[in-house]
């Protein structure tokens, strides 16, 4: 099953943009994100936010797996 992922804009403190599934708590507002379209998982997300930003994590409540501390 494919997931929309989103990459926010705007860079966490760390400099990190974090990647964050369709339905997260803490997905960006509409103008604060990019899409990242459908992917079969946040692996796949973050390389394509990494086309973005050089500084890429997935986020910590909904792409867990794709989380670095």
């Amino acid at each position: 099953m494919k997931w929309r992922y989103y990459v926010s804009k705007v860079a966490q403190s760390n400099g990190d943009h974090e990647v964050h599934k369709e339905d997260c708590i803490w997905l960006p507002k509409f103008e604060h994100r990019i899409d990242l379209k459908d992917q079969d998982d946040c692996y796949e997300a973050v390389l394509v936010a990494k086309k973005h930003y050089k500084q890429v994590n997935g986020c910590k409540y909904c792409c867990r797996p794709c989380h670095t501390q």
